[in-house]
C-alpha cells in the first residue's frame, strides 16, 4: 500500500495492489466544485441557519389541523352509527 493514505479498513489483507492503486487513482481524480459553487452553496446554507425555524404561527396551525382531524373524526363515527347524512 502506499503509505500514508488510507482506502478502507475493512479490506481484505491480500487485497491486490492494482485494486488499491485505482482506488489512490480515482480519489485523487475526483472532480472538485468551482469556488464559485462552493460560496454560493456556502451562502445559502448560512442562509436558511438564520431563517426563523417554525412558522410565525405554529399554534394556530397546530389547533386548526387537531380541529380539521376530529371534525373528520367525529363524522366518520356518525356515519359508522347511521346518523346524518352519509349514515344509511
Amino acid at each position: 500500500m502506499i503509505p500514508g493514505r488510507d482506502i478502507r479498513d475493512d479490506l481484505e489483507p491480500g487485497a491486490p495492489e492494482e485494486l488499491i492503486r485505482l482506488a489512490h487513482r480515482l480519489e485523487d481524480e475526483r472532480p472538485v466544485p468551482s469556488a464559485a459553487f462552493r460560496g454560493e452553496l456556502r451562502r445559502r446554507l448560512l442562509a436558511a441557519e438564520s431563517s426563523p425555524s417554525r412558522p410565525a404561527r405554529l399554534r394556530l396551525l397546530i389547533t386548526s389541523y387537531a380541529s380539521a382531524g376530529f371534525a373528520l373524526l367525529a363524522v366518520g363515527a356518525a356515519s359508522a352509527a347511521g346518523l346524518g347524512p352519509l349514515g344509511t
